[in-house]
């Protein structure tokens, strides 16, 4: 009778019942306000402020102010991003592994990889005062900051999928994040470039040198002799700089964990069963939208990649524009940044497929330019803005694009669940393996050239190879690239469709476990 009366008492409680009520309540549910959105944006800067300054200038630093043998450098370049790159599917499967906790299963590897990536980062832009040792010093701080920030970005990257169902939302989300993120390239050059370029690295005139086989053993020589004051103070100023970008990754870091909530129901994991990461691997390697989308992104990613590694000493020696690079590298963030909207609105105005054929191809006119042109500061600083506003496109499409992948992933493979890691990390492991294996080319590739450690100019032969890395391999690769997405089956009428088909699955799903509960609540 108790049983029965607390039955009759709950059926009031409402004027409609459970299944008209729960629409709108769910409605309610995924609408993400602009205060996540932004939290979630936020959380995208780390990576992309401690990438950009790495990229741009690890490896003139470790030429010119840890002053390593060429051939010592491209071996830390190289071991450390191809390094980067397994760890990506490596956490990609510790994550699926990992169970769920009241922070969320994401968020935990987010929060307390934080504080030992900052440490690592730091010490990379340390010279150790040793006479032996600072190639191992280097690869392996490299390596772990790279192995830290992976736990980092990984489950992030993944959160996508996990803060709302609706896609419309996750693109809005997205857009924001990209948005950040550009801005925190912006961050990350201007703060290394800024404060870097208040100090004068000192360089060596030395045209007598140039081209002659004891050329090295010269230099080096007139290295033990040269006044090392400046040297000093440009190797505080970029551990300055490591500091403030280290104290920015802390604050966005907690801005994110504080601000954004991990819905489990979104990721629509049905039961705690351990998902099988090999299986889910082989599933997500034989999806043909997957696998189409990573070969154009690959070789366009891998164009912009080679451009940034080696823009800065393009600038410096080829250019002439020692006192400015750090000034162009900032036109070209602040371009991308500031076109990020427009590439948000066109994208969704004409379609993602016509976005990438537009926004990337619009760089290549202008890398040709500033190769075949002479030296000028104002085309230079014209070709750096249009640079940007093609980078913001790179930046943004491929994670507007794979969220359409795993849509249709999941419309082909119902049942399996929780494999949105996978395709997030491996993504990352692709491009991060291949501009290891291009920084790694484009630094032997100037040891070979001839290239002078501190030298105030460098031999024909460098200035040649910097043109060869900076205008023409880079457009070869974004051609390859855009031919290659001739192939990607997800156009905007595919991407509709996929979207009703995952609402009527949804649908079906909700009414499924709603008619279970009715009849649960009849039986009690």
């Amino acid at each position: 009778m108790a049983g029965g009366g607390g039955a009759e008492r709950a059926r009031p409680g409402g004027l409609l019942p459970p299944a008209c009520r729960q629409p709108r309540r769910r409605e309610n549910r995924e609408r993400l306000s602009v205060c996540s959105k932004l939290c979630y944006a936020v959380g995208g800067a780390p990576y992309q402020i401690t990438g950009c300054a790495l990229g741009f200038f690890l490896q003139i630093y470790l030429l010119d102010v840890a002053q390593l043998d060429p051939f010592y450098a491209s071996i830390i370049l190289f071991v450390g991003r191809a390094w980067d790159a397994v760890t990506d599917p490596m956490v990609g499967f510790f994550i699926t592994k990992t169970s769920w906790t009241r922070f969320g299963r994401l968020m935990p590897w987010i929060i307390f990889s934080t504080p030992f990536a900052v440490i690592s980062y730091f010490l990379i832009w340390f010279v150790p005062d040793i006479s032996t040792g600072q190639v191992l010093w280097y690869l392996i701080f490299y390596c772990i900051f790279q192995t830290l920030v992976t736990c980092f970005h990984v489950p992030y990257s993944a959160l996508t999928m996990f803060i709302s169902r609706e896609q419309s939302e996750r693109d809005s989300a997205t857009a924001y994040r990209m948005t950040v993120e550009v801005l925190g390239t912006v961050l990350g050059t201007a703060i290394q470039g800024q404060i870097v370029g208040k100090v004068v690295t000192p360089c060596i005139e030395s045209p007598v040198f140039i081209g002659k086989p004891n050329s090295s053993v010269a230099m080096e020589e007139l290295n033990m002799t040269h006044d090392t004051g400046s040297l000093t103070d440009t190797r505080n100023a970029y551990m300055i700089a490591a500091g403030v970008i280290g104290g920015l990754y802390i604050l966005c870091a907690v801005i994110l964990s504080v601000g954004v909530r991990e819905k489990r129901e979104s990721s629509e994991l049905q039961s705690d069963e351990p998902v099988s990461f090999f299986q889910g691997l082989k599933l997500v390697m034989n999806h043909g939208a997957y696998i189409k989308l990573i070969a154009g992104f690959l070789f366009t990613s891998l164009a912009f990649m080679l451009l940034e590694g080696n823009f800065a000493l393009f600038c410096t020696y080829t250019l002439g524009f020692r006192n400015e690079f750090q000034n162009i590298l900032l036109a070209i963030m602040l371009s991308a940044t500031l076109t990020i909207p427009f590439w948000q609105w066109f994208l969704t105005r004409f379609g993602k497929k016509t976005a990438v054929y537009v926004g990337i191809s619009s760089a290549v006119p202008f890398l040709i330019m500033v190769a075949v042109l002479d030296s000028n500061l104002i085309v230079t600083y014209i070709v750096a803005v249009a640079a940007g506003i093609s980078v913001a496109a790179a930046f943004l499409l491929p994670w507007s694009m794979l969220p359409d992948v795993i849509d249709d992933f999941k419309l082909q493979h119902p049942d399996s669940h929780g494999h949105e890691t996978i395709f997030f990390s491996f993504y990352v492991f692709f491009t991060k393996f291949t501009s290891g294996v291009s920084l790694g080319i484009s630094t032997l590739s100037l040891d070979f050239a001839g290239y002078q450690t501190r030298g105030c100019s460098q031999p024909n032969e460098v200035n040649f190879t910097l043109k060869m890395l900076v205008s023409a391999m880079p457009v070869g690769l974004i051609l390859l690239g855009l031919l290659l997405f001739k192939l990607y089956p997800i156009d905007e009428e595919k991407r509709r469709k996929n979207k009703k088909a995952l609402q009527d699955l949804r649908e079906e799903s909700n009414s499924s476990s709603e008619s279970d509960n009715t009849e649960l609540a009849s039986i009690v």
